[in-house]
């Protein structure tokens, strides 16, 4: 897609045109877009979004993250990077791609800024310098994930239905479930986005997780005709806030790495068949993908 059509595209969203528009604005060759997102903050969206990009990373494939938070930087303070300016560099020119994107094997992390006084006073197109972005480096990847912000902002509405898919991080929290079902409303109503995935994060129980996946599955087919694909579940990690992101990253034999690889292989195997390669054979307790139902019955992660 051109930088033309990347403007027509966004035109486009001002008045609800059908799904069909959607269908075609990628082209064999390039990378799949994924928006990691949340109906609100604090349910571990960005701790997943990085986690999801460095397991495809470490399988192999060529993966780029974007911070769409683009004056709170969250994901290179989590993997300990330096705060710096270069998205604000990028932006005005300064500095090219090459030079502001962190690099890590095939991980590559394209960070925004702290705080910074320029791009807080500025009236930006925020969605559109993001998705010229992609355009500018989807051949170069295999897949590109968005740590979108929470809420229902235009930009990062924007910026979820432009993505070829939606991870869509609820926890068991009764706000999370409420906010998550007004992204997806919202998206739906105004973007004609019908097909959504489901990442259940902090789960304390196989019943509680049961409940989340029955309750946003029916309520989203009966009232809005749309369709969930459920990942999977990450357990809540009782380890102290200041170690988390020390065992989000650490040991590759911690249960929340072991449940990353599950909701990483489920994604994958259902939307490109062996995609992934791994040894360890999964039970795919969601495959009714036919009738778009969900089986609320799985194993947890």
């Amino acid at each position: 897609m051109s930088r033309k059509n990347v403007s027509d595209w966004l035109l486009s969203q001002n008045r609800y045109e059908g799904e069909s528009r959607f269908s075609d604005k990628k082209l064999e060759g390039k990378a799949t877009t994924i928006s990691i997102t949340a109906g609100k903050g604090g349910v571990g969206k960005t701790s997943a979004a990085l986690k999801i990009a460095k397991t495809l990373a470490a399988q192999g494939y060529k993966t780029l993250l974007i911070d769409c938070d683009f004056n709170l930087a969250n994901t290179a303070v989590k993997l300990g990077l330096p705060v710096n300016d270069d998205f604000s560099a990028l932006i005005k020119a300064e500095k090219t791609f090459e030079e502001v994107v962190h690099k890590d094997g095939q991980f590559h992390l394209l960070s925004g800024c702290n705080g910074n006084l320029e791009l807080f006073e500025n009236k930006l197109e925020f969605e559109k310098i993001i998705l010229d972005v992609i355009v500018g480096h989807e051949r170069e990847f295999d897949f590109i994930l968005l740590d979108s912000p929470a809420g229902l902002q235009k930009d990062t509405l924007t910026i979820n239905a432009y993505s070829d898919y939606r991870f869509v991080v609820v926890t068991p929290d009764k706000s999370s479930i409420t906010d998550s079902y007004s992204l997806i409303k919202i998206l739906n109503n105004k973007y004609g986005v019908k097909h959504n995935h489901l990442l259940v994060n902090k789960v304390s129980s196989l019943g509680q997780y049961q409940k989340i996946v029955k309750t946003l599955s029916e309520t989203i087919d009966h009232f809005l005709g749309g369709r969930v694909n459920v990942l999977g579940s990450i357990g809540y990690e009782v380890s102290a806030v200041d170690k988390f992101d020390q065992t989000l990253f650490g040991s590759a034999n911690s249960a929340i790495h072991k449940n990353f690889i599950k909701v990483v292989h489920r994604f994958t195997e259902e939307n490109f068949g062996t995609l992934i390669s791994s040894k360890e054979k999964f039970e795919m307790p969601f495959a009714n993908s036919r009738s778009g139902k969900q089986d609320v019955q799985p194993t947890i992660c």
